[in-house]
């Protein structure tokens, strides 16, 4: 079984490689603006889109000419790796997977990969990385990279350069470990499972939200571009990067253990992007209850649904195991003893009392109860061929539930 894997490293480049990174991320985002912005002008004269082997062609014109000659200094794979991210982005978009491809900005998500193993050569005991026009570059080793090279991605975050080096190697056929559980996901509990087993959130932004918005204050009243505003800027940058590196240690921490310790795991497919939309409506009909909505959507976004949920799908993959998702409808109103759905079941958020039969128990619980439940029939579903098993790491259709009802 053959498995990738990436690890990732803070980088400690020297004044001189910094200096170079930063012009190698700024061509690649000068390659990718223009190569959109020739898309576009095509597109408006009725031509048909270029593309990546024509686009290859446009790249070589570029470095060839006499006023983008400083294209030529930075490596041709990485602006080349560039334009395929243009033509993913594209194809994501016909696919109605993302939405139409933005032009980039300074600063944000700068990156270019090497995809070229034969020209990367890592030195572990030393901590130390060879890239094409960069030269060694010191990393921080913490901990060792196992397989063979495949492509390193070199990207800046919070003013800081980090390297991604993924990996192919073949691994023992994995043995799952422990029973099936249901998992209900929310805010006052980050994740319930069906063992009565509850993780607290961790709600890092909004233990950051005060220094945040004192940051973001002083920020406006600085003159914009000015040394002062870059420093008040970075400051913010250093506050968001702390804020999204306690969370995702968190997932990690949480997913690591529940994939460790159970062979399926039932969730809920929850429309995060519908859930977390504005309630501020339009001028002719403005929205209700606005202020209490982006509360709740600040609430929801801290927590990182998605980002869980992919971190489990791959996770219990490498485990042996099965994510399963689940439609959520009336699992918090469903009666696990009697089958009775109705919402007078859950009068308060955490209180789950049946009126039919009388039961009683923690709404969590009983939400995560019927995931589990609805888990169980959904894989039996997809083992008989009535709905087809999604894809790993991808968003997982509803289609076929009619055939059989979870």
């Amino acid at each position: 079984m053959q498995r990738l894997q990436a690890y990732k490293y803070a980088l400690r480049p020297t004044g001189q490689q910094e200096r170079q990174l930063r012009r190698f991320a700024g061509s690649c985002r000068f390659v990718y603006n223009r190569a959109l912005a020739l898309q576009q002008a095509r597109y408006e004269h009725g031509e048909p889109k270029l593309g990546y082997a024509g686009l290859c062609r446009c790249l070589t014109d570029w470095r060839n000419r006499p006023e983008t000659a400083w294209l030529a200094e930075a490596p041709v794979h990485p602006l080349q790796q560039t334009l395929k991210d243009l033509e993913r982005a594209y194809a994501n978009f016909f696919a109605q997977r993302a939405a139409f491809p933005r032009f980039k900005k300074k600063g944000q998500g700068d990156s270019f990969r090497y995809p070229d193993p034969k020209q990367i050569k890592l030195d572990q005991a030393n901590s130390r990385l060879f890239l094409p026009k960069l030269g060694w570059l010191r990393y921080r080793h913490s901990r060792d990279v196992l397989g063979a090279v495949k492509n390193v991605t070199v990207s800046r975050s919070g003013g800081q350069w980090f390297v991604s080096i993924q990996t192919e190697r073949a691994v023992d056929p994995p043995i799952p470990n422990g029973g099936a559980v249901g998992l209900d996901l929310g805010i006052v509990r980050f994740a319930t499972l069906s063992d009565g087993t509850f993780y607290a959130p961790l709600n890092s932004f909004k233990r950051h939200e005060t220094t945040l918005r004192q940051a973001q204050q002083a920020l406006s009243r600085k003159v914009k571009f000015s040394r002062n505003w870059k420093k008040a800027k970075a400051r913010v940058q250093k506050i968001h990067s702390r804020i999204g590196n306690a969370r995702r240690d968190y997932l990690h921490k949480t997913s690591t253990t529940i994939s460790q310790n159970h062979a399926m795991v039932c969730i809920e497919d929850l429309p995060v992007r519908n859930m977390s939309k504005s309630a501020t409506g339009t001028t002719e009909q403005p929205g209700k209850n606005v202020r209490a909505k982006s509360g709740l959507n600040k609430s929801i976004l801290d927590q990182g649904w998605f980002e869980f949920r992919r971190q489990l799908d791959y996770k219990l993959a490498w485990k042996g195991g099965r994510l399963i998702a689940v439609p959520p409808r009336n699992t918090s109103r469903t009666c696990p003893c009697c089958g009775h759905v109705s919402a007078d079941n859950r009068r308060t958020q955490a209180r789950f009392a049946c009126v039919a039969c009388g039961f009683e128990e923690h709404a969590d619980v009983v939400g995560a109860i019927n995931v589990l439940r609805a888990g169980h029939a959904r894989f039996a579903c997809e083992v008989s061929g009535a709905v087809r098993p999604p894809a790993a790491g991808t968003h997982r259709s509803d289609s076929g539930t009619a055939q059989c009802r979870v």
